[in-house]
């Protein structure tokens, strides 16, 4: 852990970024996916394209999660795709080196942290979320537009680093190891398994805490808290002092903000468990706690 090393260059302001539109490395993306209520399979999956047709950030492309950075040969959502696959998406969006990536999405924030984690893990760090995203930057007034970017093709160069993900044997391993914070990101009521889920059994990773993804933002602005407000948090449940964080939730997306807030209050040895629940809570050989 370096807990005081500055990542503060991993999310930036509104009004830098309105600054900084012209900036020709600039490549910045509406990461928004939908999760549309659904009786047959409990919801679908929608992508955000026609919304960012509507109207985005000037210069902003559109990143489509499930259709193009998720890996196809699985029967789970969203899973990290073959490095070749996420390398060619984005070359074809025109990101490669000297490229300064931001993200955004609308609604939770989760959908540009994944991106920002998925970069990561390929390698790549010029990138960081737009604090507030698409809620914060219309509420500020600030100029959007319709146009699609015509950035060159790029060549990106996938470097994966495989320690910042983690799989189900990592998990396993790490349950009661007294070295590793599991943390779960999902509501408290889902954690203790008051409130019904959708994955499969109800409940939580045995020895796992809580610090749910959307308790890191301001729900009127969709910002983060302060880095005070958001070590409070982690410190509360041990995330901070343990030699490991293995990050989880639904399907490996609300994690993702858990290990970036984690990540910018420079904590390090941070993995995402890329399956998460939608493979745990379905598996009946593995334990599930509740209460």
């Amino acid at each position: 852990m370096s807990a005081t090393h500055d990542r503060s260059q991993w999310l930036v302001q509104t009004d830098w970024l309105e600054t900084h539109l012209e900036d020709p490395e600039l490549r910045i993306f509406d990461c928004t996916t939908k999760l549309v209520p659904d009786p047959k399979t409990v919801y679908r999956i929608e992508d955000g394209r026609a919304d960012w047709e509507k109207a985005h950030i000037p210069g902003a492309g559109y990143l489509d999660l499930q259709g193009e950075l998720s890996d196809p040969d699985t029967r789970l959502r969203f899973m990290l795709p073959p490095a070749e696959q996420f390398a060619d998406a984005m070359s074809r969006s025109g990101v490669g080196p000297g490229s300064r990536v931001i993200l955004y999405s609308a609604g939770p924030v989760f959908w540009a942290t994944r991106i920002f984690w998925m970069l990561r893990a390929f390698g790549f760090d010029d990138v960081a979320v737009l604090d507030g995203g698409w809620q914060k930057w219309q509420l500020e007034g600030r100029p959007v537009s319709t146009e699609a970017p015509r950035h060159p093709p790029a060549r990106f160069t996938a470097r994966p680093r495989p320690e910042l993900f983690a799989d189900k044997a990592d998990v396993q391993s790490a349950i009661g190891d007294g070295q590793t914070c599991i943390l779960n990101a999902l509501a408290r009521e889902q954690h203790s398994g008051e409130s019904p889920v959708h994955y499969g059994r109800p409940g939580r990773i045995p020895s796992s805490v809580v610090v749910p993804a959307m308790e890191l933002v301001d729900p009127a602005t969709g910002a983060f808290r302060s880095l005070s407000e958001l070590r409070s948090l982690f410190d509360d449940v041990g995330a901070l002092e343990a030699d490991r964080v293995v990050t989880y939730c639904g399907g490996g997306i609300a994690a993702s903000a858990a290990a970036f807030a984690l990540a910018l209050l420079g904590r390090d040895n941070i993995a995402l468990y890329d399956a998460s629940l939608s493979e745990w809570a379905q598996d009946e050989s593995l334990p599930m706690e509740m209460g």
